[in-house]
This record gives structure tokens, C-alpha cells and sequence, in this order.
């Protein structure tokens, strides 16, 4: 039996305040269909962090899983980039 392909996004960390769960901003440029103008959409997704490396601002890809609770159905596959440490 094949698995179905998961879903693959990446985007931006905003929030790191929660235990092993990051929320991330994936932003996504999409036509409007009326007035053909380029329009910049965004969505969250929380995800489970399972080492807690990720911060606020890094850049990380997730993907689609299993439910580990009630909005958290993501994962960090890596962290593409780090954010700037002051």
C-alpha cells in the first residue's frame, strides 16, 4: 500500500512561546480573478518542533502529518535559514 504524497510549505516562524509547537506564516502570491492584480494571501499553521530549535524569524519547511493534537496536523521538516541573533 503507497502513501499519499504530503503537502510541503515553508514560511516564517512567528511564535515560539508554546512546548515542542511552533506557529508559522506561509505566505502565497495568488491572481485575483477579476481584477488580475497580483495579491499576497497568508495563512497559519502550527507545527510540532520536537527539539524546540526553532525561534522567531527563522525560515523552516514543514510538512503535512499525522494529528498530533486539535490545529497541530504540521511538522518542521528543517529549518532552511537562521534568523539574525541581536
Amino acid at each position: 500500500m503507497e502513501r499519499k504524497t504530503r503537502r510541503i510549505q515553508d514560511g516564517t516562524v512567528i511564535s515560539d512561546k508554546m512546548d515542542k509547537t511552533i506557529v508559522v506564516l506561509v505566505e502565497r502570491r495568488t491572481q485575483h480573478p477579476v481584477y488580475k492584480r497580483t495579491v499576497k494571501r497568508s495563512q497559519k499553521f502550527m507545527a510540532h518542533d520536537e527539539e524546540n530549535t526553532c525561534r522567531v524569524g527563522d525560515r523552516v519547511e514543514i510538512i503535512e502529518s499525522r494529528p498530533h493534537s486539535k490545529n497541530k496536523k504540521w511538522r518542521v521538516r528543517r529549518v532552511l535559514e537562521r534568523a539574525e541573533r541581536i
